[in-house]
């Protein structure tokens, strides 16, 4: 069975089935975030408007400029904000629209920097530390980015946590490519086997009580 995911929206399910189930299957609640995630919103939209057209940064968030200069510095054609989908076609992976009715994954990039066959890839990341780094995510860009830049045959990547000024780096091989669509395999499998046995189980977290699922046995917020 084939179901149409994302890397955020596969994190969902890991964090809660029944949550997925409401935000995603039945669509009868809608998610509008904590103050963390709209404090997201307004960072990735402050990097884009300076990458993209020389807009001035916020106060707020004038820390972020050394390392989005860093990054201007770098030579290029630069996407911000790039929406990229894959799809399979006759058991192929083939690029696609981020929107497309076929789309088996999609994802956006924060920034992508394309430079001849070399192409650098950044996450924008808000947390504290990079203690929890996954590069998982980055593994499914670059292979995104593989399918809609056939000229790129290396991608260097990183997840850059402007508040604490750090770097998770890690390069990608366009021989590599297909391998790296496997990193979430096993979550996959699991969301796969929900969706076909209609079986949303809730896990209970600390975060139940922030859930917009306000009907779950588990949200005592």
């Amino acid at each position: 069975m084939t179901v149409q995911w994302s890397y955020s929206s596969l994190k969902t399910f890991q964090q809660c089935p029944k949550k997925y189930f409401h935000l995603k299957i039945a669509k009868d609640v809608e998610n509008e975030g904590g103050e963390a995630a709209n404090y997201g919103k307004l960072v990735h939209k402050a990097a884009e408007d300076y990458i993209r057209d020389g807009t001035p940064i916020p106060k707020q968030f004038q820390y972020m400029v050394p390392i989005l200069d860093a990054l201007n510095k770098i030579p290029g054609k630069k996407f911000c904000e790039i929406e990229m989908g894959i799809a399979i076609h006759k058991g192929k992976f083939i690029a696609c629209k981020f929107d497309a009715p076929n789309y088996w994954w999609h994802g956006i990039a924060d920034l992508l920097i394309v430079d001849g066959g070399v192409a650098w890839l950044v996450d924008y990341k808000t947390s504290k530390n990079a203690k929890y780094a996954d590069t998982k995510q980055l593994d499914l860009l670059a292979a995104a980015t593989f399918l809609h830049f056939p000229g790129v045959l290396e991608i260097k990547s990183a997840l850059a946590f402007v508040v604490s000024n750090e770097f998770v780096r890690k390069e990608h091989d366009r021989v590599m490519r297909h391998k790296y669509l496997d990193v979430m395999k096993p979550e996959l499998d699991r969301l796969e086997a929900a969706v076909e046995n209609k079986v949303w189980n809730p896990i209970s977290g600390p975060l139940c009580k922030f859930c917009p699922v306000k009907t779950c046995v588990h949200n005592k917020g």
